[in-house]
C-alpha cells in the first residue's frame, strides 16, 4: 500500500498522541571500537528512537556486568595480565600440578568458570580496558588462595620466584612448564654448587640451563653433580677458546663463582 496523503507530525505531537506506548530504557553495553562501556538512555516508540542521550551516572553494577561480559567473550588469555601476574600464575599452576588438593586451579577454564567471583567485584566503577589493565592482577590471583597470608608465605617457600646462586646473583626461575621449572644462569656463577637445587619442598629438581658468557645454553641438565664430573670439561674445551676473558678453572667446585670477566674479577669490581 502507498500513502496518497500525508502530513508531518512533530515530536511533541507524537509524544502526546502515543504517550502510553513510549518506552524509556537504559542501555549499558560494551563498545569494541572505543574499548569502553557505553551507557545511554533511549526513548522509543516502537522501532522509532525519539531520543538517545548519554548517561552521566550509570549504575556501576550495570557497567561492571557489561565489562565482565566483554572480558568473558574475549577469553581469559586475552585479559590484560601484567608480566609479573603471568609469572605468578605459572608458579601457582606449578604448585597446583604437584599439590592439587592444596592449591587453586588457575587454568583458563577454572578462572573463566569463577569470573563472577574473583573479577567482577573489582570491575565496579570501571568503564574501559585501560582502567581494567591497571588492576593489581597479582593481588587478584593471591586473593584466591584459601589459606590467606600463611599460604602466600608457602608460595614463596615452595615455588620461589628467584633463587640465590653462589655468585650472589638472584636469578629468576621459569615455571612455564609445571613439570620442569628452569634456572637459566651463567655457568661461572654456579662454581662450587655441587648438587642441583630443588623446589616444592625437595620434590622437584630444577632444570639447569648453564649459559655460556654469550648467554646461550652450554648445557642443560638436572644432574649438576654429574655435569661437573664429566660434561664440564667438554664444555670448557669447546668454549674457553671463544670466551678467553672468562674463567675456566680446572676444578670448578673450588673456584670462586662470579659473573665477571677474569680482568674485572681480579680488579675487584
Amino acid at each position: 500500500m502507498r500513502a496518497a496523503l500525508a502530513a508531518p507530525v512533530s515530536r511533541p505531537e507524537l509524544e502526546q498522541l502515543f504517550a502510553d506506548q513510549i518506552e524509556a530504557r537504559d542501555e549499558v553495553r560494551w563498545d569494541a571500537a572505543t574499548g569502553r562501556v557505553l551507557a545511554r538512555r533511549l526513548r522509543r516508540l516502537g522501532a522509532l528512537v525519539l531520543s538517545d542521550t548519554q548517561l552521566t551516572q550509570p549504575d556501576p553494577e550495570l557497567l561492571a556486568h557489561a565489562l565482565l561480559d566483554a572480558l568473558r567473550t574475549a577469553g581469559i588469555a586475552r585479559l590484560p595480565w601484567s608480566e609479573s601476574a603471568v609469572e605468578l600464575r605459572q608458579r601457582l599452576a606449578f604448585l597446583q600440578h604437584h599439590f592439587p588438593n592444596d592449591w587453586p586451579d588457575v587454568s583458563d577454564e577454572a578462572l573463566a568458570a569463577e569470573l563472577d567471583e574473583w573479577l567482577e567485584p573489582h570491575l565496579v566503577g570501571l568503564k574501559s580496558l585501560n582502567e581494567v589493565s591497571r588492576l593489581d592482577w597479582n593481588e587478584l590471583l593471591l586473593q584466591r588462595l584459601p589459606g590467606g597470608w600463611t599460604q602466600r608465605q608457602e608460595l614463596d617457600r615452595l615455588a620461589p620466584s628467584h633463587l640465590a646462586v653462589p655468585s650472589g646473583s638472584r636469578v629468576a626461575l621459569d615455571y612455564t612448564d609445571p613439570t620442569a621449572p628452569v634456572l637459566a644462569v651463567k655457568l661461572q656463577e654456579v662454581f662450587g654448587l655441587l648438587d642441583t637445587p630443588f623446589v616444592a619442598a625437595g620434590r622437584v629438581p630444577l632444570t639447569l640451563h648453564l649459559l655460556s658468557p654469550g648467554g646461550r645454553p652450554a648445557q642443560v641438565t638436572r644432574d649438576l653433580r654429574s655435569f661437573w664430573q664429566t660434561g664440564y670439561f667438554e664444555v670448557r674445551k669447546d668454549l674457553r677458546g671463544r670466551y678467553p676473558k672468562h674463567p675456566w678453572p680446572d676444578d670448578p667446585l673450588t673456584a670462586i663463582p662470579t659473573k665477571l670477566t677474569k680482568k674485572r674479577f681480579e680488579a675487584g669490581q
